[in-house]
């Protein structure tokens, strides 16, 4: 078995943080549906528990919506839980990029040992039918204030983290040519939800696009469809279109656990990913499964790949 490096996954303490999305009243619209069960603790160990089959080496954090009055403090409490529980092995922060202090967050957030890269989820519409190019929509990739502080991204070193719906792929395309000097990556393979004939299509047309960027890359993740089990019958067009298109070296698997967690098991998931990709050359398979993850977040492999 091919070890993996899950390249985002979430952790939470609810006692310890304030997560308002997982603690307020009335629970925010969800593209999963009812989210309820994800309002307890995932630590440490609940993910070693889900992940134990899998031959996970290194994981990779990703901000959790923390209480945005203090993106640093989420970050603060991820490096004590990798020192004490050694997990994860790197991690992307948050910072809102039409913030006045969007700068000094940015430059806090480099200066941490386990931060390769930030998210800050754009704004943006709900259905493709409503997307315009020419819209400035505020807090959009497009909004002049969000791509001052995303200008800061290229000095302080890190990557961005990119979760938005397909039909702002066009927006990704013009900020990755407009800042060739931030790597982008794509969370979620862009949300395909729809895997109608015509909705995978503009799906791919889109994704096709943006492949022509050099400083992209994409997360093979988070593509549950409410309503259908995880399967890679369901899977395989969405993930082996994105591998064609980008390339092995520019795509990695992650679990998106525990959210995926929703509607599939880890094993569901990341087995899923292997069926998947197991007629691939095996250079290929290990550049998705850690090698691309381990580049892109500087996780060093060492003598943790050997049998």
């Amino acid at each position: 078995m091919i070890p993996i490096i899950d390249a985002h996954h979430h952790i939470w303490d609810l006692a310890a943080n304030r997560h308002p999305w997982l603690q307020e009243e009335p629970p925010i619209p969800f593209r999963y549906g009812d989210y309820r069960a994800l309002r307890r603790d995932y630590l440490p160990a609940d993910y070693r528990r889900d992940a134990a089959r899998q031959k996970v080496f290194a994981t990779v954090y990703m901000e959790a919506e923390h209480d945005p009055a203090d993106p640093l403090r989420e970050t603060r409490w991820v490096h004590d839980i990798a020192a004490r529980e050694g997990l994860p092995d790197a991690m992307a922060g948050a910072a809102f990029l039409d913030r006045a202090d969007a700068a000094a967050v940015i430059r806090a957030q480099a200066a941490m040992p386990l931060v390769r890269s930030l998210r800050h989820k754009p704004k943006g519409v709900a259905r493709p039918q409503d997307y315009d190019p020419a819209h400035r929509i505020p807090g959009s990739m497009r909004c002049p204030a969000w791509r001052a502080g995303y200008r800061h991204l290229a000095d302080s070193g890190l990557h961005f983290e990119l979760q938005a719906p397909w039909w702002h792929l066009p927006d990704a395309l013009d900020l990755a040519r407009d800042f060739p000097g931030t790597l982008i990556v794509l969370n979620h393979l862009g949300l395909p939800a729809d895997r109608s004939p015509a909705g995978l299509a503009a799906w791919r047309e889109a994704m096709a696009r943006l492949s022509e960027a050099p400083n992209v890359r994409v997360k093979l993740s988070g593509c549950c469809v409410p309503g259908q089990p995880w399967a890679p019958a369901l899977q395989a067009p969405v993930v082996l279109e994105a591998v064609r298109l980008f390339g092995a070296e520019r795509c990695m698997v992650a679990s998106n656990f525990p959210v995926d967690g929703l509607l599939a098991s880890f094993d569901e998931v990341m087995g899923g990913m292997r069926a998947i990709i197991a007629d691939l050359p095996e250079a290929d398979q290990r550049r998705i499964l850690y090698g691309t993850a381990a580049e892109t977040y500087r996780i060093r492999t060492g003598d943790r790949l050997s049998p």
